[in-house]
Protein backbone atom coordinates (compact mmCIF):
# COMPACT_ATOMS: atom_id res chain seq x y z
CA UNK A 1 0.00 0.00 0.00
CA UNK A 2 3.05 2.42 0.34
CA UNK A 3 4.54 1.66 -2.63
CA UNK A 4 1.07 2.46 -4.45
CA UNK A 5 0.71 5.64 -2.25
CA UNK A 6 4.02 7.27 -3.71
CA UNK A 7 3.43 5.72 -6.95
CA UNK A 8 0.04 7.69 -6.86
CA UNK A 9 1.47 10.69 -5.69
CA UNK A 10 3.39 10.47 -8.33
CA UNK A 11 1.11 10.56 -10.72
CA UNK A 12 -0.50 13.52 -9.32
CA UNK A 13 2.48 15.34 -9.39
CA UNK A 14 2.77 14.91 -12.95
CA UNK A 15 -0.30 16.63 -13.92
CA UNK A 16 -0.85 18.76 -10.79
CA UNK A 17 -3.11 21.70 -12.47
CA UNK A 18 -5.42 19.17 -13.09
CA UNK A 19 -7.27 20.36 -9.38
CA UNK A 20 -7.22 23.51 -10.38
CA UNK A 21 -7.61 23.46 -14.18
CA UNK A 22 -11.18 25.07 -14.52
CA UNK A 23 -9.42 28.62 -13.45
CA UNK A 24 -7.52 28.16 -16.65
CA UNK A 25 -9.42 26.11 -19.18
CA UNK A 26 -12.09 29.06 -19.14
CA UNK A 27 -9.31 31.12 -21.08
CA UNK A 28 -9.06 28.65 -23.58
CA UNK A 29 -12.76 29.37 -25.23
CA UNK A 30 -11.26 32.98 -26.38
CA UNK A 31 -7.73 31.92 -27.17
CA UNK A 32 -9.11 28.86 -29.26
CA UNK A 33 -11.32 31.03 -30.93
CA UNK A 34 -8.54 32.94 -32.53
CA UNK A 35 -7.52 30.77 -34.94
CA UNK A 36 -10.65 29.63 -36.85
CA UNK A 37 -12.27 32.76 -37.74
CA UNK A 38 -15.63 32.02 -39.54
CA UNK A 39 -15.69 30.63 -42.91
CA UNK A 40 -16.37 33.63 -44.90
CA UNK A 41 -13.67 35.73 -42.71
CA UNK A 42 -10.41 33.23 -42.94
CA UNK A 43 -11.27 32.31 -46.40
CA UNK A 44 -13.36 34.40 -48.79
CA UNK A 45 -12.86 31.97 -51.42
CA UNK A 46 -11.31 28.53 -51.36
CA UNK A 47 -8.40 27.48 -52.78
CA UNK A 48 -9.87 25.09 -55.67
CA UNK A 49 -11.75 28.03 -56.28
CA UNK A 50 -8.93 30.18 -56.61
CA UNK A 51 -7.45 27.75 -58.69
CA UNK A 52 -9.84 27.03 -61.22
CA UNK A 53 -9.89 31.25 -61.54
CA UNK A 54 -5.97 30.65 -62.55
CA UNK A 55 -6.44 28.08 -65.06
CA UNK A 56 -9.00 30.51 -66.74
CA UNK A 57 -6.98 32.95 -66.81
CA UNK A 58 -4.02 30.84 -68.32
CA UNK A 59 -6.66 29.66 -71.05
CA UNK A 60 -7.12 33.05 -71.79
CA UNK A 61 -3.49 34.12 -72.15
CA UNK A 62 -2.66 30.28 -73.77
CA UNK A 63 -5.36 31.30 -76.74
CA UNK A 64 -3.96 34.81 -76.78
CA UNK A 65 -0.53 33.89 -77.07
CA UNK A 66 -1.14 30.52 -79.98
CA UNK A 67 -3.26 33.50 -82.14
CA UNK A 68 -0.57 35.68 -81.81
CA UNK A 69 2.26 33.69 -83.15
CA UNK A 70 -0.18 32.72 -86.04
CA UNK A 71 -0.57 36.65 -86.75
CA UNK A 72 3.31 36.47 -87.02
CA UNK A 73 3.35 33.45 -89.21
CA UNK A 74 2.07 35.67 -92.16
CA UNK A 75 2.60 39.13 -93.64
CA UNK A 76 3.27 40.89 -90.32
CA UNK A 77 1.54 41.33 -87.51
CA UNK A 78 -0.22 44.54 -88.55
CA UNK A 79 -1.67 43.46 -91.73
CA UNK A 80 -2.74 39.68 -90.32
CA UNK A 81 -4.51 42.01 -87.92
CA UNK A 82 -6.90 43.78 -90.30
CA UNK A 83 -7.20 40.76 -92.26
CA UNK A 84 -8.77 38.83 -89.15
CA UNK A 85 -10.34 41.63 -87.43
CA UNK A 86 -11.59 44.44 -90.21
CA UNK A 87 -11.81 41.90 -93.01
CA UNK A 88 -13.25 39.02 -90.44
CA UNK A 89 -14.31 36.23 -92.11
CA UNK A 90 -15.96 33.01 -90.24
CA UNK A 91 -14.51 30.84 -92.59
CA UNK A 92 -10.85 31.66 -92.59
CA UNK A 93 -10.33 34.18 -89.26
CA UNK A 94 -9.21 32.70 -85.95
CA UNK A 95 -10.09 36.16 -83.90
CA UNK A 96 -13.36 34.82 -83.07
CA UNK A 97 -11.33 31.83 -81.53
CA UNK A 98 -9.38 34.42 -79.26
CA UNK A 99 -12.78 36.22 -78.83
CA UNK A 100 -14.41 32.89 -77.32
CA UNK A 101 -11.68 33.24 -74.95
CA UNK A 102 -12.20 36.82 -74.06
CA UNK A 103 -15.52 35.41 -73.95
CA UNK A 104 -15.12 32.49 -71.35
CA UNK A 105 -12.79 34.42 -68.93
CA UNK A 106 -15.41 37.31 -68.34
CA UNK A 107 -18.17 35.53 -67.81
CA UNK A 108 -16.50 32.79 -65.52
CA UNK A 109 -14.83 35.01 -63.47
CA UNK A 110 -17.38 37.21 -62.85
CA UNK A 111 -19.65 34.42 -62.38
CA UNK A 112 -17.26 32.05 -60.02
CA UNK A 113 -14.81 34.75 -58.79
CA UNK A 114 -17.28 38.03 -57.86
CA UNK A 115 -20.47 36.35 -57.58
CA UNK A 116 -19.15 33.25 -56.39
CA UNK A 117 -21.47 30.90 -58.03
CA UNK A 118 -21.59 27.59 -56.29
CA UNK A 119 -23.81 26.52 -59.73
CA UNK A 120 -22.74 24.29 -62.94
CA UNK A 121 -25.28 26.76 -65.54
CA UNK A 122 -22.24 29.17 -66.28
CA UNK A 123 -19.50 26.92 -66.88
CA UNK A 124 -22.31 24.78 -68.72
CA UNK A 125 -22.84 27.87 -71.24
CA UNK A 126 -19.62 28.54 -71.75
CA UNK A 127 -19.09 25.12 -72.94
CA UNK A 128 -22.01 24.39 -74.76
CA UNK A 129 -21.33 27.21 -76.95
CA UNK A 130 -17.17 27.08 -77.27
CA UNK A 131 -17.76 23.39 -78.52
CA UNK A 132 -20.98 24.18 -80.88
CA UNK A 133 -18.38 27.05 -82.05
CA UNK A 134 -15.65 25.07 -82.68
CA UNK A 135 -17.38 22.30 -84.18
CA UNK A 136 -18.82 24.25 -86.76
CA UNK A 137 -15.89 26.58 -87.66
CA UNK A 138 -13.70 23.00 -88.17
CA UNK A 139 -16.28 22.15 -90.73
CA UNK A 140 -16.77 24.65 -92.71
CA UNK A 141 -12.82 26.35 -92.14
CA UNK A 142 -12.27 26.29 -96.11
CA UNK A 143 -8.42 26.85 -95.42
CA UNK A 144 -7.94 24.23 -92.51
CA UNK A 145 -5.03 22.89 -94.33
CA UNK A 146 -3.11 25.06 -96.05
CA UNK A 147 -2.36 27.27 -92.82
CA UNK A 148 -0.32 25.08 -91.28
CA UNK A 149 0.10 23.61 -87.75
CA UNK A 150 -1.96 26.28 -85.92
CA UNK A 151 -4.83 25.21 -88.67
CA UNK A 152 -5.06 22.38 -86.20
CA UNK A 153 -3.46 23.38 -82.76
CA UNK A 154 -5.86 26.44 -82.27
CA UNK A 155 -8.99 24.79 -82.50
CA UNK A 156 -8.25 21.55 -80.72
CA UNK A 157 -6.08 23.72 -77.56
CA UNK A 158 -9.52 25.89 -77.41
CA UNK A 159 -11.32 22.34 -77.57
CA UNK A 160 -9.47 20.83 -74.54
CA UNK A 161 -9.13 23.92 -72.36
CA UNK A 162 -12.61 24.50 -71.78
CA UNK A 163 -13.59 21.13 -71.24
CA UNK A 164 -10.80 20.82 -68.43
CA UNK A 165 -12.35 23.60 -67.16
CA UNK A 166 -15.39 22.12 -66.95
CA UNK A 167 -14.67 19.14 -65.50
CA UNK A 168 -12.44 20.78 -62.80
CA UNK A 169 -14.99 23.10 -61.62
CA UNK A 170 -18.09 19.87 -61.63
CA UNK A 171 -15.87 16.90 -59.95
CA UNK A 172 -13.36 19.45 -57.73
CA UNK A 173 -14.46 22.91 -56.89
CA UNK A 174 -18.14 22.13 -56.44
CA UNK A 175 -17.36 18.99 -54.60
CA UNK A 176 -14.79 20.28 -51.93
CA UNK A 177 -16.80 23.55 -51.81
CA UNK A 178 -19.47 21.35 -50.63
CA UNK A 179 -17.68 18.72 -48.41
CA UNK A 180 -16.03 21.91 -46.64
CA UNK A 181 -19.19 23.31 -45.97
CA UNK A 182 -21.10 20.27 -44.47
CA UNK A 183 -17.91 19.64 -42.01
CA UNK A 184 -18.54 23.06 -40.69
CA UNK A 185 -22.48 22.89 -40.16
CA UNK A 186 -22.35 19.34 -39.17
CA UNK A 187 -21.36 20.33 -35.18
CA UNK A 188 -24.79 22.76 -35.30
CA UNK A 189 -27.11 20.49 -37.09
CA UNK A 190 -25.28 17.13 -35.30
CA UNK A 191 -24.98 18.54 -31.66
CA UNK A 192 -27.21 21.63 -31.53
CA UNK A 193 -24.62 24.06 -30.56
CA UNK A 194 -21.52 26.13 -32.07
CA UNK A 195 -18.64 23.94 -33.88
CA UNK A 196 -16.19 22.90 -31.45
CA UNK A 197 -14.02 25.06 -32.67
CA UNK A 198 -15.16 26.96 -30.30
CA UNK A 199 -15.35 25.18 -27.55
CA UNK A 200 -17.73 26.04 -24.40
CA UNK A 201 -16.83 26.47 -21.18
CA UNK A 202 -15.93 23.47 -18.92
CA UNK A 203 -17.95 23.20 -15.44
CA UNK A 204 -16.28 21.79 -12.05
CA UNK A 205 -17.32 18.60 -12.27
CA UNK A 206 -15.42 17.36 -15.58
CA UNK A 207 -12.28 17.36 -13.66
CA UNK A 208 -10.76 15.30 -10.97
CA UNK A 209 -7.55 13.62 -9.90
CA UNK A 210 -6.33 11.19 -11.77
CA UNK A 211 -6.80 7.28 -11.16
CA UNK A 212 -4.31 5.55 -8.84
CA UNK A 213 -1.84 3.35 -11.29
CA UNK A 214 0.22 -0.34 -10.57
CA UNK A 215 3.07 1.07 -13.33
CA UNK A 216 6.59 2.78 -13.34
CA UNK A 217 8.07 4.56 -10.00
CA UNK A 218 7.41 7.64 -8.06
CA UNK A 219 11.27 8.44 -10.16
CA UNK A 220 9.50 8.19 -13.75
CA UNK A 221 6.86 9.97 -12.76
CA UNK A 222 8.06 12.78 -11.30
CA UNK A 223 7.83 16.37 -13.07
CA UNK A 224 10.61 18.58 -12.41
CA UNK A 225 8.07 21.42 -13.70
CA UNK A 226 5.54 20.46 -11.07
CA UNK A 227 3.81 23.72 -10.42
CA UNK A 228 5.18 25.67 -12.89
CA UNK A 229 3.45 28.71 -15.46
CA UNK A 230 3.95 29.50 -18.80
CA UNK A 231 6.31 32.94 -18.69
CA UNK A 232 7.70 33.80 -21.27
CA UNK A 233 6.27 34.82 -24.85
CA UNK A 234 7.24 31.43 -26.51
CA UNK A 235 6.00 29.61 -23.80
CA UNK A 236 2.73 30.96 -23.58
CA UNK A 237 3.03 30.34 -27.37
CA UNK A 238 3.61 26.71 -26.80
CA UNK A 239 -0.05 26.28 -24.08
CA UNK A 240 -1.84 28.29 -26.80
CA UNK A 241 -0.59 25.74 -29.28
CA UNK A 242 -1.67 22.88 -27.12
CA UNK A 243 -4.89 24.31 -26.58
CA UNK A 244 -5.42 24.45 -30.27
CA UNK A 245 -4.81 21.18 -31.28
CA UNK A 246 -7.10 20.21 -27.96
CA UNK A 247 -9.97 22.24 -29.46
CA UNK A 248 -9.58 20.36 -33.06
CA UNK A 249 -8.70 16.76 -31.44
CA UNK A 250 -12.41 17.56 -29.68
CA UNK A 251 -14.16 18.27 -32.74
CA UNK A 252 -12.74 15.36 -34.56
CA UNK A 253 -14.08 13.62 -31.80
CA UNK A 254 -17.81 14.66 -31.77
CA UNK A 255 -17.82 13.75 -35.16
CA UNK A 256 -17.48 10.13 -35.11
CA UNK A 257 -20.47 9.50 -37.75
CA UNK A 258 -18.69 11.15 -40.73
CA UNK A 259 -15.15 8.90 -40.05
CA UNK A 260 -14.35 7.25 -43.14
CA UNK A 261 -13.40 3.44 -42.85
CA UNK A 262 -10.28 3.18 -44.54
CA UNK A 263 -8.48 0.08 -43.08
CA UNK A 264 -9.86 -2.87 -40.64
CA UNK A 265 -7.57 -5.78 -39.19
CA UNK A 266 -9.75 -7.93 -36.57
CA UNK A 267 -11.24 -5.46 -34.16
CA UNK A 268 -8.53 -2.52 -34.59
CA UNK A 269 -9.74 -0.23 -37.44
CA UNK A 270 -8.29 2.83 -38.74
CA UNK A 271 -10.39 5.86 -40.21
CA UNK A 272 -9.82 8.96 -41.48
CA UNK A 273 -11.77 12.71 -41.48
CA UNK A 274 -11.23 15.70 -43.66
CA UNK A 275 -10.69 18.76 -41.38
CA UNK A 276 -10.74 22.32 -43.38
CA UNK A 277 -7.44 24.04 -43.40
CA UNK A 278 -5.89 20.85 -42.00
CA UNK A 279 -6.69 17.77 -44.75
CA UNK A 280 -7.09 14.22 -43.84
CA UNK A 281 -6.60 13.07 -40.20
CA UNK A 282 -6.45 9.38 -39.64
CA UNK A 283 -7.81 7.99 -36.55
CA UNK A 284 -7.21 4.84 -34.90
CA UNK A 285 -9.96 3.43 -32.70
CA UNK A 286 -9.83 0.16 -30.75
CA UNK A 287 -11.47 -1.48 -27.44
CA UNK A 288 -8.99 -2.80 -25.16
CA UNK A 289 -9.56 -5.40 -21.98
CA UNK A 290 -6.27 -5.91 -21.33
CA UNK A 291 -5.44 -4.08 -17.76
CA UNK A 292 -6.73 -0.94 -18.58
CA UNK A 293 -8.30 -0.42 -15.61
CA UNK A 294 -4.84 -0.20 -14.00
CA UNK A 295 -3.89 2.59 -15.61
CA UNK A 296 -1.12 0.56 -18.15
CA UNK A 297 -2.79 2.39 -21.40
CA UNK A 298 -2.45 6.15 -20.21
CA UNK A 299 0.87 5.97 -18.38
CA UNK A 300 2.53 3.92 -21.51
CA UNK A 301 1.04 6.74 -24.20
CA UNK A 302 0.13 9.41 -22.53
CA UNK A 303 1.85 10.62 -19.39
CA UNK A 304 5.34 9.17 -20.22
CA UNK A 305 5.73 9.38 -23.82
CA UNK A 306 9.05 9.58 -23.64
CA UNK A 307 9.87 5.44 -22.82
CA UNK A 308 7.68 4.86 -25.94
CA UNK A 309 10.96 4.43 -27.65
CA UNK A 310 11.17 1.30 -25.63
CA UNK A 311 8.88 -0.47 -26.83
CA UNK A 312 7.19 0.74 -29.76
CA UNK A 313 8.93 -0.01 -32.88
CA UNK A 314 7.28 2.73 -35.35
CA UNK A 315 9.12 5.18 -33.18
CA UNK A 316 13.16 5.46 -32.90
CA UNK A 317 13.64 7.92 -30.34
CA UNK A 318 11.28 10.76 -28.24
CA UNK A 319 12.38 13.30 -25.87
CA UNK A 320 11.06 15.68 -23.49
CA UNK A 321 12.68 19.19 -24.70
CA UNK A 322 11.16 21.08 -22.14
CA UNK A 323 8.24 21.11 -19.42
CA UNK A 324 6.41 24.88 -20.27
CA UNK A 325 3.55 24.39 -17.47
CA UNK A 326 1.64 21.68 -15.67
CA UNK A 327 -0.37 20.47 -18.63
CA UNK A 328 1.99 21.51 -21.67
CA UNK A 329 5.31 20.01 -22.72
CA UNK A 330 7.58 19.93 -25.82
CA UNK A 331 8.96 16.97 -27.35
CA UNK A 332 11.24 15.91 -29.99
CA UNK A 333 10.13 12.48 -31.77
CA UNK A 334 12.46 10.43 -34.72
CA UNK A 335 9.92 7.89 -36.22
CA UNK A 336 11.21 4.69 -38.40
CA UNK A 337 11.54 4.27 -41.51
CA UNK A 338 8.35 2.94 -43.10
CA UNK A 339 6.90 1.30 -46.09
CA UNK A 340 10.04 -1.39 -46.30
CA UNK A 341 12.25 2.03 -46.30
CA UNK A 342 10.35 3.40 -49.25
CA UNK A 343 10.00 6.07 -46.69
CA UNK A 344 12.54 7.41 -44.07
CA UNK A 345 12.80 8.65 -40.86
CA UNK A 346 11.43 11.56 -40.13
CA UNK A 347 11.44 14.23 -37.02
CA UNK A 348 9.20 15.88 -35.61
CA UNK A 349 9.12 18.63 -32.45
CA UNK A 350 5.80 18.65 -31.08
CA UNK A 351 4.01 20.47 -28.44
CA UNK A 352 1.94 18.34 -26.46
CA UNK A 353 -0.94 19.35 -24.05
CA UNK A 354 -2.55 16.71 -21.16
CA UNK A 355 -5.96 16.90 -20.07
CA UNK A 356 -7.96 14.73 -17.39
CA UNK A 357 -11.79 14.41 -18.26
CA UNK A 358 -13.91 12.50 -16.08
CA UNK A 359 -13.26 8.90 -17.18
CA UNK A 360 -11.25 9.98 -20.09
CA UNK A 361 -7.41 11.30 -20.37
CA UNK A 362 -6.61 13.27 -22.99
CA UNK A 363 -2.95 14.22 -25.10
CA UNK A 364 -3.12 16.88 -27.84
CA UNK A 365 -0.58 17.92 -29.98
CA UNK A 366 0.44 19.52 -33.17
CA UNK A 367 4.20 20.53 -34.40
CA UNK A 368 6.13 23.67 -33.51
CA UNK A 369 9.95 24.80 -33.23
CA UNK A 370 12.18 24.76 -30.71
CA UNK A 371 15.97 26.40 -30.50
CA UNK A 372 17.52 23.35 -29.09
CA UNK A 373 16.09 20.69 -32.34
CA UNK A 374 16.16 22.90 -35.40
CA UNK A 375 16.31 20.56 -38.35
CA UNK A 376 19.51 18.59 -39.12
CA UNK A 377 20.23 16.89 -42.71
CA UNK A 378 20.12 13.29 -41.06
CA UNK A 379 16.14 13.55 -41.02
CA UNK A 380 13.47 15.03 -43.11
CA UNK A 381 11.59 17.46 -40.57
CA UNK A 382 7.84 16.65 -40.88
CA UNK A 383 4.86 18.24 -39.36
CA UNK A 384 2.28 17.18 -37.10
CA UNK A 385 -1.16 18.45 -37.56
CA UNK A 386 -3.41 18.73 -34.36
CA UNK A 387 -4.02 15.23 -33.27
CA UNK A 388 -3.24 13.48 -29.74
CA UNK A 389 -4.26 9.98 -28.12
CA UNK A 390 -7.47 9.68 -26.12
CA UNK A 391 -8.13 6.82 -23.55
CA UNK A 392 -11.40 6.33 -22.19
CA UNK A 393 -12.54 4.11 -19.25
CA UNK A 394 -15.74 2.13 -19.04
CA UNK A 395 -17.74 2.84 -15.96
CA UNK A 396 -19.60 0.00 -16.37
CA UNK A 397 -16.46 -2.17 -16.50
CA UNK A 398 -13.32 -0.74 -15.30
CA UNK A 399 -11.43 -3.41 -16.80
CA UNK A 400 -12.76 -2.08 -20.43
CA UNK A 401 -11.45 1.02 -22.33
CA UNK A 402 -11.50 2.79 -25.91
CA UNK A 403 -8.37 3.83 -27.19
CA UNK A 404 -8.23 6.43 -29.69
CA UNK A 405 -5.21 7.77 -32.08
CA UNK A 406 -5.57 10.90 -34.32
CA UNK A 407 -2.66 11.44 -36.58
CA UNK A 408 -2.69 14.30 -38.88
CA UNK A 409 1.07 14.72 -40.47
CA UNK A 410 2.58 15.93 -43.58
CA UNK A 411 6.11 13.89 -44.18
CA UNK A 412 7.58 16.23 -46.65
CA UNK A 413 9.84 14.96 -48.61
CA UNK A 414 8.50 13.78 -52.54
CA UNK A 415 6.30 10.99 -52.11
CA UNK A 416 3.35 10.08 -53.85
CA UNK A 417 -0.03 10.77 -51.26
CA UNK A 418 -1.79 7.57 -51.73
CA UNK A 419 2.02 5.59 -50.93
CA UNK A 420 1.48 7.98 -47.73
CA UNK A 421 -2.01 7.31 -46.29
CA UNK A 422 -1.21 3.64 -47.30
CA UNK A 423 2.05 3.65 -44.66
CA UNK A 424 0.14 5.66 -42.49
CA UNK A 425 -2.92 3.41 -41.97
CA UNK A 426 -0.20 0.48 -41.54
CA UNK A 427 1.57 1.86 -39.00
CA UNK A 428 -1.43 3.03 -36.86
CA UNK A 429 -2.16 -0.62 -36.68
CA UNK A 430 1.68 -1.81 -36.08
CA UNK A 431 1.68 0.87 -33.22
CA UNK A 432 -1.45 -1.06 -32.20
CA UNK A 433 0.24 -4.13 -31.96
CA UNK A 434 2.95 -3.16 -30.03
CA UNK A 435 1.18 -1.46 -27.57
CA UNK A 436 -0.83 -4.14 -26.63
CA UNK A 437 2.33 -6.84 -26.34
CA UNK A 438 3.55 -3.99 -23.73
CA UNK A 439 0.32 -3.85 -21.41
CA UNK A 440 0.34 -7.49 -21.58
CA UNK A 441 3.89 -7.71 -20.56
CA UNK A 442 3.66 -5.61 -17.88
CA UNK A 443 0.60 -7.18 -16.23
CA UNK A 444 2.30 -10.67 -16.33
CA UNK A 445 5.40 -8.90 -15.00
CA UNK A 446 3.04 -7.26 -11.38
CA UNK A 447 1.50 -10.20 -11.67
CA UNK A 448 4.55 -12.54 -10.80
Amino acid sequence: MTSQGGRMDGLEQSLPAIAGINNTYGQCQTSMAAPYPALEERKPISHVRRTFCLFVTFDLLFVSLLWIIELNTKDGIEKSLKDEIVCYDFRTSFFDIFFLAVFRFLVLLLCYAVLRLRHWWAIAVTTLITSGFLIVKVILLIQFQTRGAFGYVLPIVSFILVWLETWFLDFKVLIQEAEDERLFQAPQTVFGGPSLLYPSAVSEGQFYSPPESLAGSEDELEEEGAGRVAATPQEKEYVRQGREAMGVLEQILRQEEYWKLEKEDGTDAVYSFEIPYHGKSFILKVRMSELCGHGWLTQEVILQPQKMAMWNRTIAACQVLQRVDDNTLVTYDVSAGAAGGVISARDFVNVRRIERRKEMYVSSGMSTVHDSRPPVKKYIRGENGPGGFVVMKSVRNPSVCTFIWILNTDLKGRLPRYLIHQSLSATMLEFMSHLRQRVRGMGETVHQ
